[in-house]
């Protein structure tokens, strides 16, 4: 194996056996209560934008959608989109126990590491369904992986894997560009000479080059991406916001019993001889995080790089056993108890009462519960309203469970909604001379499209399941309306 200025290549190989041992219980764990648990409100949205192909859309670009459209083309209704996800999951868990080794790990290393990404709460949380979140750990392990083996090696066929992985991941998140940059940086600081050759800029052209559809889509809708990045970023509060979540991403997202394993991958990485080793790769996890809260991002968008700061700290926890004795054992007990721990807070594992009982730390489960219940009372409005001509969702959740569930999934009123890519794919035609809107409106907001505006139900989730819906959503009556859909749409579409 090549060595590039006296770099120490991995020593031994891959221990594919207990890395996937350790891949095959998570994802097998997981698809027993895949299909416990309804759809994830994203998981409609993703599922309605690959049915309208774009190169991109307000929220996102384009490849999550497309394979949420694939999967759900299949038979069993929710279980292919679950099972892509748990797939990624399971890959990302593979991917630690890899990064592991080419930090410089063996057998005990890897398992460590494998364990670590298996049991860290953002990992196991985002495998809650299919969303552009799985894809992008799944992305940015990968381009870190191709990356230290590029730079370790130099070989230009790992710069284009780099390139091609990196290319993708711009197509599903455009965080990956604030990732490409710190790593840029990481290794102008560091490892300046990794850069010095052709396959850094070659991996930046087909990284360009892939991304520039969706580049080109954003420059035809005026930026709206840049648009709903601002949007997010008033809702979290500005980087005040960011920065009082900082601690959610620190100590919160990788599970309390790994907290110690990120550090110490920190540190080890970051005392490595300067020039050579690692210590690239703590100052780009750094310039991540510095670069995210910044732009008032949310607390998981740099979670991806728990991974390589795990593996750095496997790779610390079995140099300083070989040292000092007694480190794997206590670490290992750790990672066993957050492989444990982290399923039951970040999955439905034991049911709505006790997911809803632990919303304050873990909301997404409870967003998959109720939808049907949802359509059925929407229905039953319509029902006793016949002069209805569409239904207007509040949010792309409350529209795409009233297409799939509403009247037995065969409805003929049409659902509308104005939330991002759903106000981009516009109104329809006519006027909306009497709508049923349900979502958590205010009566004034309804009150600038429709004259006449009559609260006539709330939304009421059995089993005492709690999520935005049954808290805050409401059905009304609309009619005596101010204009066409046409000539209201900007009064129904926004960016949330």
């Amino acid at each position: 194996m090549m060595e590039v200025d006296g770099e120490t290549p991995p020593a031994g190989s891959v221990q594919w056996g207990p890395v996937l041992a350790i891949a095959a219980v998570v994802a097998a764990g997981h698809a027993l209560i895949a299909t416990r648990y309804g759809w994830h409100r994203d998981e409609f949205y993703y599922v309605a934008s690959g049915r309208h192909p774009a190169w991109g859309y307000p929220d996102q670009p384009p490849l999550t959608p497309v394979i949420a459209r694939l999967a759900a083309a299949l038979p069993g209704g929710v279980a292919p989109l679950r099972a892509v996800a748990i797939g990624l999951q399971a890959a990302t868990v593979v991917l630690g126990g890899v990064t592991a080794h080419e930090l410089g790990g063996s057998r005990r290393a890897q398992s460590l590491a494998a364990g670590a990404v298996a049991g860290c709460g953002v990992f196991v949380g985002a495998s809650l369904f299919l969303g552009t979140t799985p894809v992008d750990q799944f992305l940015w392990a990968v381009i870190v992986l191709c990356t230290l083996r590029a730079v370790r090696t130099g070989a230009l066929r790992w710069w284009v894997a780099a390139g091609v992985a990196s290319g993708v991941g711009l197509e599903n998140k455009h965080t990956v560009a604030v990732l490409l940059v710190a790593m840029a940086v990481g290794l102008v600081l560091r490892r300046r000479h990794a850069l010095r050759g052709a396959g850094p800029w070659i991996a930046a052209v087909i990284a360009a080059a892939l991304w520039a559809p969706n580049l080109f889509w954003d420059a035809q809708h005026h930026w709206v991406t840049i648009e709903m990045a601002g949007v997010i970023a008033d809702d979290q509060g500005g980087v005040g916001g960011a920065l009082a979540q900082l601690p959610v991403l620190l100590f919160l997202l990788p599970a309390p019993p790994l907290v110690f394993l990120w550090i110490r991958g920190a540190r080890f990485g970051a005392r490595q001889r300067f020039g050579s080793d690692h210590s690239w790769l703590v100052v780009a996890a750094g310039v991540v995080v510095v670069v995210i809260v910044a732009g008032g991002g949310k607390p998981y968008y740099p979670a991806p790089l728990l991974l390589p700061l795990f593996a750095l700290g496997a790779v610390a926890t079995e140099r300083r056993e070989a040292e000092r004795g007694s480190q794997m054992r206590w670490t290992t007990g750790l990672v066993v108890a957050a492989v444990v721990v982290s399923p039951v807070v970040s999955l439905p594992v034991l049911g709505p009462r006790f997911s809803t009982w632990l919303r304050p730390a873990a909301r997404e489960p409870m967003e998959t519960y109720g939808w049907p219940r949802l359509a059925a009372q929407v229905d039953a409005v319509i029902a006793r309203n016949p002069g209805v001509v569409a239904v207007y969702a509040g949010n792309y959740g409350e529209a795409g469970a009233l297409d799939r569930f509403g009247r037995r999934a065969g409805r003929t009123v049409p659902v509308v909604a104005g939330q991002n890519a759903y106000g981009e794919w516009g109104p329809p035609a006519g006027t909306p001379t009497e709508v049923i809107a349900v979502g958590q409106f205010d009566r004034s907001f309804l009150e600038t499209s429709w004259s006449h505006v009559e609260r006539v139900g709330r939304v009421e989730f059995p089993d005492g399941i709690e999520n935005d819906e049954s808290e805050n959503a409401a059905i009304f009556r609309c009619s005596g309306p101010k204009g066409t859909w046409a000539e209201l749409w900007s009064n129904l579409s926004y960016l949330s």
